[in-house]
């Protein structure tokens, strides 16, 4: 399977390196010089390629970028591949990153503006878990209480496709339904940013049903906090801080995310 990633930053770059370690031919592409991105390309074990070119022969393409970069796409880029190319949509607004923009911030779930977008549909994944825990958490196939990734997305086999990556790089993954549920997996969401089994991690979706309309408040309280401190807290120190406001642990682990961009 061919996999095009749009975007090397820290989510980008470690998703790239733990697919083509899983045997996967992967292509990719940022804003960087070509030499700069052909040096990058090949630690992550990957091929260079320009934005027009990564997506050629791709049977699934994975955007990793800001989401304020995203209308800076070229236009069409993704209409004209085949249907039955996958789209992953791995990006969170950030007001703080991305400025405020006027859907997002009216309401608009994220992965459906990005789907309109695109004019593509996507799948929302890879958007809960940390760089860090995609890096060095996954355990084999049939290992217990491996880490789970929740995905959203309204095409059942593109579903199965994106668990399949998901499940060779070594995690779990938990469907929260149709794209207009994705936002059970959005920043400021009990799912975000964590490390837990599939069971738990069902019932942490669960229980973003009572605090829906305080999201977007929640993930803006979590980065006013974060902005405040004076040094980025270790990996562990993301999760076992808690701060004195109704945002728990969970939405603290939000530092790493937006750092790592």
């Amino acid at each position: 399977m061919k996999i095009a990633i749009i975007g090397t930053g820290a989510l980008g770059s470690t998703i790239t390196k733990k697919l083509a370690t899983a045997g996967y031919k992967v292509k990719v592409t940022d804003t960087s010089p070509i030499n700069v991105m052909q040096e990058k390309a090949i630690k992550l074990g990957a091929e260079a390629a320009s934005i027009q070119e990564v997506i050629t022969d791709a049977d699934v393409v994975i955007l990793s970028i800001p989401t304020i970069a995203i209308p800076n796409l070229p236009k069409d880029l993704l209409k004209e591949l085949p249907k039955e190319t996958v789209v992953i949509d791995t990006t969170n607004y950030y007001p703080y990153r991305d400025g405020v923009m006027e859907e997002l911030s009216n309401g608009k779930l994220e992965s459906i503006w990005v789907s309109e977008q695109l004019g593509r549909p996507v799948v929302k994944a890879f958007n809960n878990l940390l760089s860090y825990t995609l890096e060095h958490n996954g355990l084999p196939d049939g290992k217990e209480n491996r880490v789970a990734m929740a995905i959203s997305g309204d095409d059942e086999k593109a579903k199965k496709i994106v668990s399949k990556l998901i499940n060779d790089i070594g995690f779990d993954t938990v469907d929260a339904g149709s794209l207009s549920q994705s936002w059970r997996h959005q920043p400021g969401t009990p799912a975000y940013c964590t490390e837990l089994n599939a069971a738990e991690l069902k019932q942490a979706l669960m229980d973003a049903d009572g605090i829906r309309e305080k999201v977007p408040y929640l993930r803006d309280l979590t980065t006013e906090k974060l902005i405040a401190q004076k040094t980025p807290p270790s990996h562990e120190g993301c999760f076992k801080q808690h701060v004195n406001s109704p945002v728990k642990s969970n939405q603290f682990r939000e530092l790493s995310r937006i750092i790592s961009v």
